[in-house]
């Protein structure tokens, strides 16, 4: 049998959703289970992707394989308008074909986001992203309420996923709902192996 492991899929235009990965690949791997941290690259204005091979000392590009392998998944965006990222959402267009294969039917996914003032749209933003990977049959977990840091945030953090308000660092508060999170998709995952 292959090795489990929770993706965590991102784009990160100023290193805001990068930061909210990295704790989420904490928790994943507080639970003994892999997290490979992947991203997409940046589009042109024309709206087609700048390049298919990652810059050196850049996170790796998402692979088709890479989804297709993965065990559960956790997907984040920086909040544009209330929506995901046209780079993430470009991508997500582009997996018709593990669509059809059914490759992630049933298993365990969650959302993560950014966004630069309160009330910039995380909520609608991390709801948005939930939408393709139910059409991928996979089975959407967030952040419960038994972490008290839900209740303690003055800044990002939900129970629909992990969210940052844009600052040089995370809060404690955002570190810890990302933890929890990355736990629980991990937890998840493994039961349902």
């Amino acid at each position: 049998m292959k090795q489990p492991y929770i993706l965590i899929l991102y784009f990160s235009r100023f290193g805001h959703v990068e930061k909210l990965a990295e704790q989420l690949r904490l928790g994943v791997e507080s639970e003994m289970m892999e997290a490979r941290l992947r991203t997409v690259p940046t589009i042109s204005k024309n709206g087609e992707f700048v390049s298919e091979t990652a810059p050196p000392d850049s996170p790796i590009y998402c692979k088709e394989s890479d989804l297709i392998g993965c065990s559960g998944l956790l997907i984040g965006s920086p909040t544009r308008f209330g929506n995901m990222a046209a780079e993430l959402k470009l991508f997500l267009d582009s997996t018709a074909n593990i669509w059809l294969s059914g490759s992630l039917i049933g298993k365990p996914a969650g959302v993560f986001t950014a966004s630069s003032s309160f009330h910039g749209g995380q909520e609608s933003t991390l709801l948005s992203m939930m939408i393709p990977l139910l059409h991928h049959g996979m089975i959407l977990t967030g952040v419960p309420y038994s972490e008290a840091a839900l209740n303690k945030t003055k800044r990002g953090g939900t129970p629909y996923g992990s969210s940052h308000i844009e600052s040089d660092e995370l809060s404690p508060e955002e570190r810890q709902i990302c933890r929890t999170q990355g736990k629980n998709i991990a937890r998840l995952t493994r039961k349902l192996l």
